[in-house]
């Protein structure tokens, strides 16, 4: 393989939209910032979260603000551009899938220009979609008091690819009309630190990886 590089930036992406009745607006912004706070480490620098990304499927709900993924794209680009002055590569953390679109677009992009970029997605194997019961437990874990447990019910339950034509094509309320994909029932802190560590021990694997020269892409 390729040498990679031996220092690089951490940016976390989320978004602000919509998480159902009992999770606050920003939850995607704190699960990502919370994965790369484990950055922390000699060659890394840890940059504020993007708190705004494309989150156009959510746009039926009141509070979801959405620059969509042609801005966004053109963000990451710049943001990408200006970071190689100071640093040989670039690592987006995202928190948000609808954000994807972007950070391929952008991440191919740089790496077209010759910079580093690189992507860490902070995904939970097997876990529900939006608002469930995996987000809410790692919300509970980060901001208990900012999760309103008693308002909390379950979405659609389907699996994701199962209603990802009609979300596409209609948006989360055509397929949930309160916005959680997934059921809630059953979400812990002590859960939500379980997975909080797991993010972090990926990310981590990552970072280790990177630094040592041993990813390419």
């Amino acid at each position: 393989m390729a040498a990679g590089p031996r220092r690089l930036l951490v940016v976390p992406l989320g978004s602000l939209e919509q998480h159902g009745p009992h999770l606050p607006l920003d939850t995607d912004t704190r699960i990502a910032a919370a994965a790369a706070a484990c950055a922390s480490r000699p060659g890394v620098g840890l940059a504020p979260p993007v708190a705004v990304g494309a989150s156009g499927e959510h746009a039926d709900f009141p509070g979801t603000l959405s620059i969509g993924t042609a801005a966004l794209t053109t963000l990451l680009v710049e943001l990408g551009r200006h970071a190689s002055l100071h640093w040989p590569a670039m690592l987006l953390v995202n928190g948000h899938g609808g954000n994807t679109p972007a950070i391929t677009a952008a991440a191919e992009r740089l790496r077209g220009e010759g910079r580093g970029c690189h992507v860490w997605h902070a995904g939970v194997p097997g876990g529900d979609a939006h608002a469930g019961r995996t987000e809410t437990s790692l919300m509970l874990a980060l901001a208990p008091d900012d999760v309103l447990l008693a308002a909390a019910a379950p979405g659609e339950t389907r699996p994701v690819n199962v209603i990802m034509p009609a979300l596409r094509a209609r948006g989360v309320r055509a397929v949930s009309p309160n916005g959680v994909l997934g059921d809630p029932a059953g979400a812990s802190a002590a859960e939500g630190e379980r997975l909080l560590g797991a993010l972090a021990a990926g990310l981590s694997q990552t970072l280790d990886k990177l630094l040592a020269g041993g990813i390419d892409d």
